[in-house]
């Protein structure tokens, strides 16, 4: 018996689509939560390539969720304990672990060296990054988030509506796991309804994984899906998401951090601004306009009121630091 003659026997997969999974490079942007559930079910389903995208180390409290982890693994490379432990798991595929932040200076390189763009991030910015690169790549883009019992995975990109299409703004305030908590099996729900999605665009099943939100709520027991294939690109989708090495010179950029939050500035021409010297800001129409805060939030929402006050390019810049 081969190892994957229990899916082969499927009719929709078959031999030809188990060769596709095989000549397959899959990108998958974290191996917390959601990547340690989705990586053992790419492997396992004989995904060719897979590149693992994680710069964190494991910690003790990741272990209640983070499943493909053990204790003796606290300290290590996340991206290299997954590397190692899906070698053991199926040798037959190319594991490649890392360490690094994704961020969209690395993600044009990758992406379009990708079959499937996978974000297991469950950060704002890494994900509107990759949806924008993903969409003018053409590269299928699965995506995900979840805390608390509550989550939702979506299909986006390749012929179908970017990420902004779905979610052309962020909430009022950002949650995560360590503000607010989260559950080891909806996370494991949520990683893998990510990997059935990836798996079925790669070998084109039909109806295509692209362009269907599937949402979970583990607290009322109910699950729920809706198709979005009809949904345009919203009309402030022009503001960027940069990485610190896309900055030119001629940019303004703008720190709304104080000094407790940001001792130093990111470059030297920088501006620091507080509420109210936002608000009497008029910018040079000439210049692209780049914020800067620790989440994201404060500068996503900068960037938009500038550009619908002044019809100003701006962008935010992930992670400076």
């Amino acid at each position: 018996m081969s190892r994957y003659d229990r899916q082969v026997c499927l009719p929709e997969i078959g031999p030809d689509g188990q060769a596709r999974l095989g000549q397959s490079t899959a990108l998958v942007v974290g191996a917390g939560g959601l990547g340690t559930t989705i990586l053992p079910l790419l492997a396992g389903a004989g995904v060719g390539r897979i590149r693992v995208f994680d710069p964190d180390v494991v910690e003790q409290g990741n272990l209640h969720r983070q499943t493909l982890f053990r204790m003796s693994d606290i300290g290590r490379s996340k991206a290299h304990v997954a590397r190692d432990a899906l070698k053991g798991l199926n040798p037959e595929c190319r594991i490649e672990a890392v360490a690094e932040r994704m961020d969209p200076v690395l993600g044009r390189r990758e992406v379009p060296h990708a079959d499937i763009v996978v974000d297991a991030a469950d950060a704002f910015a890494v994900t509107y990054a990759l949806s924008d690169i993903c969409r003018d790549a053409g590269v299928p883009f699965i995506s995900a988030s979840v805390l608390a019992r509550n989550g939702y995975v979506g299909g986006f990109c390749a012929g179908a509506p970017s990420y902004r299409s779905v979610f052309p703004d962020l909430p009022a305030a950002l949650a995560t796991c360590g503000t607010v908590g989260v559950m080891g099996p909806v996370v494991a729900v949520l990683g893998a309804l990510q990997a059935q999605m990836a798996l079925s665009a790669l070998m084109g099943h039909a109806p295509s994984p692209l362009g269907q939100m599937i949402t979970v709520d583990l607290e009322s027991w109910r699950m729920g899906s809706f198709r979005f294939d009809g949904a345009g690109e919203p009309p402030h989708a022009d503001t960027l998401v940069l990485g610190p090495q896309d900055l030119m010179p001629s940019d303004l950029v703008i720190e709304l951090r104080d000094e407790v939050e940001a001792p130093s500035l990111i470059v030297a021409h920088a501006r620091r601004m507080d509420r109210r010297a936002l608000e009497a800001f008029v910018p040079d129409r000439c210049r692209r306009v780049v914020f800067i805060c620790s989440t994201g939030l404060r500068a996503w929402r900068a960037a938009r009121t500038l550009s619908e006050r002044h019809g100003t390019v701006t962008a935010i810049l992930t992670d400076p630091r």
